[in-house]
């Protein structure tokens, strides 16, 4: 693995204290993979050039391609190669949430592992620093991008811009961003859809610990609206897993008062049929709306999130 492919790793990027420099080396960690990769011919600045179409303005061929190629091609506007985007962040307190660190207070014993048990990142970090290359590299590309966050309805609401300062205005928001509690997120995205006046990228970032009909519901109104939709369905590692032995003793996070004594084997393999189902139920019911659905853990390398991105893009582009 190349030296800046390394900062692709969860574990790995937990080590830099600065946000911004958590998206820096991300996204060029990401790029030196591109080039690297099966993905080598997968361009990351875009033709700006399409096939000429009839009706299609003369004044918009571009000669010197005629004269390489012999074929008819236009210049692309600005407005055709432009992507808006929203960066959407979920504070529900059930973000804020490291299993391996949980478990190594708790002394839960986890299955399979051995030191290093809080070595990553909570599913907030991980989504934040997620949310924080997506930026970069989107403003890396022209592209303009804000950010939204929200609880039980939109707290924070920064318009999307281009301009090379939007990328510390954003940064800086995001690297103060905190969990707080309940959240409501169908209610938010129906705030958000009202809200947004062109058609846009939405991308939301969140472990979905709700009834997903609503949401669903709230997603379909987005995509109603003509806007593309990317959905990072982000989960912490043990969530997926469920490495756990032994009696313990689960609390919710929204709710911490509340505790149950449960016998982990006796649940796991109902629970992760359960997380599986889940995860199957937004995978189906987004592709027939066309969104975009990357279930993810705060285990799995950043690049799959950033390549969905792209592939989306010039899909849209291309």
């Amino acid at each position: 693995m190349a030296n800046a492919e390394k900062y692709l790793r969860p574990e790995v990027i937990r080590q830099v204290a600065r946000l911004d420099l958590r998206a820096k080396f991300i996204v060029q960690g990401f790029l030196t993979g591109l080039h690297s990769s099966p993905f080598q011919g997968f361009s990351v600045e875009f033709s700006e050039h399409r096939r000429y179409n009839p009706g299609d303005d003369l004044k918009t061929l571009d000669w010197n391609v005629y004269a390489k190629t012999g074929k008819y091609f236009v210049k692309k506007f600005q407005a055709e190669t432009n992507m808006t985007g929203y960066l959407v962040m979920d504070l529900s307190k059930s973000m804020d949430w490291n299993g391996r660190a949980e478990a190594k207070k708790a002394k839960v014993r986890l299955a399979g592992t051995s030191g290093g048990a809080d070595e990553t990142l909570t599913k907030f970090e991980y989504g934040i620093c997620l949310a924080a290359a997506l930026g970069y590299l989107m403003i890396y590309q022209q592209d303009p991008v804000g950010l939204v966050a929200f609880d039980t309805k939109l707290t924070t609401v920064i318009p999307p811009k281009s301009k090379r300062t939007q990328l510390g205005t954003i940064l800086s928001v995001l690297a103060n961003l905190k969990p707080t509690g309940a959240t409501n997120i169908a209610d938010s995205l129906f705030q958000l859809a009202s809200m947004i006046k062109g058609k846009s990228l939405v991308m939301l970032f969140s472990d979905l610990i709700t009834d997903p009909e609503p949401v669903l519901r709230s997603l379909y109104r987005l995509r109603y609206s003509g806007h593309e939709v990317i959905l990072f369905h982000i989960l912490d590692e043990l969530e997926v897993n469920f490495p756990i032995t032994g009696l313990v003793d689960f609390e919710d996070v929204e709710a911490p008062d509340e505790h149950m004594e449960i016998d982990a084997a006796g649940i796991r393999d109902d629970y992760l049929a359960a997380v599986t189902d889940l995860r199957e139920h937004y995978k189906r019911e987004c592709a027939n709306a066309n969104i975009d659905y990357v279930a993810m853990d705060t285990s799995v390398g950043f690049d799959k999130a950033l390549l969905d991105y792209l592939v989306l893009r010039q899909r849209r582009f291309g």
